[in-house]
């Protein structure tokens, strides 16, 4: 038998014909929530602050490098490189006003956009046609599929600028724009395909009965109630191709056409010289469209990967 907690009953409320208050001896409750909050320290709060640290840390790092005089950046003995008492935005000014800087930035987001745009058109097809469409080998099509995203890019940028090359469109942002999708397309059918997966095939069958076709289904019903693994594709597919850097050094050879990923490294590295200031300024600056496209988007693309991945 298990002991009951010793309670103690008001007299004066039971003799007054009131109901009586029990109180509690039993403080184990209060005990284990003292005894609990070391335990979370350690097991949450103190690995979660340790991970919040090393990822921010970069970011401070860039910032700080950004805004510090050159004589800092190179003597690190003499200056605390954790911190600086004399900010200055030259090298910002630079970057902005004395580099095309702003014009890669242009280039970088046209070019994401765009191969985004063809991409998440095209998977959303492939997917739906491979999950709805019933026709043998379905299945091994989408396998398929997927294993030529394995495929480094390192192997196909050769082949790939024979054909750029040939078609005349070496230098220029639409080699990137048709080249990209060979990257993209592929994860994203196997994203979708996993979403598309979630959605009940009763509601396409009453559709169908009604008399819709398919591309109305795929309007109406589909591409609604899978939202968020859209949100979660177009995540994907912007920033891989915001921070691609093989293609982008291969396809584009003038400065003013390239994206920011290649042209911050060809741009300010003169030989051996790294101007460290105009250089981080710029990955910062770069950076900071992708930290808030996942800010603003992160749930939608944990809950699209999680039904993914469970598919």
């Amino acid at each position: 038998m298990t002991d009951l907690p010793s309670r103690s009953i008001d007299l004066k409320a039971v003799l007054s014909g009131s109901s009586p208050t029990v109180a509690k001896d039993d403080h184990s409750e209060g005990m284990s929530y003292l005894q609990s909050l070391p335990r979370r320290l350690v097991t949450l709060y103190l690995p979660l602050s340790i991970i919040v640290f090393i990822l921010l840390f970069p970011f401070y790092w860039m910032g700080l490098t950004a805004i510090k005089p050159d004589e800092q950046l190179i003597d690190l003995e003499k200056f605390n490189p954790f911190w600086t008492w004399n900010p200055t935005f030259k090298h910002i000014h630079k970057l902005l006003f004395e580099s095309y800087y702003p014009h890669w930035l242009w280039n970088t987001m046209y070019v994401a956009v765009c191969a985004t745009i063809l991409s998440i058109f095209a998977s959303v097809l492939a997917a739906y046609a491979i999950v709805r469409l019933r026709y043998k080998g379905a299945h091994w099509v989408g396998g398929l599929i997927f294993l030529s995203y394995l495929v480094p890019p390192s192997i196909l940028f050769i082949p790939l600028a024979t054909v750029v090359f040939q078609y005349g469109l070496f230098d220029s942002p639409l080699a990137l724009i048709l080249t990209y999708p060979t990257i993209l397309i592929p994860f994203s059918t196997w994203l979708l395909m996993g979403y598309f997966k979630t959605i009940p095939f009763e509601l396409e069958e009453c559709a169908l009965i009604d008399g819709a076709s398919r591309w109305q289904i795929l309007i109406k019903i589909v591409l609604p109630l899978a939202i968020p693994g859209l949100i979660s594709a177009f995540i994907f597919c912007f920033t891989l191709c915001w921070n691609e850097f093989i293609y982008a050094l291969t396809f584009l050879q003038s400065t003013q056409n390239k994206t920011v990923p290649v042209a911050i490294v060809n741009e300010f590295v003169d030989g051996d010289v790294y101007r460290w200031g105009s250089l981080m300024a710029g990955a910062l600056a770069g950076s900071l469209p992708l930290v808030i496209l996942y800010a603003f988007f992160v749930e939608h693309y944990v809950s699209a990967m999680t039904g993914a991945v469970k598919e």
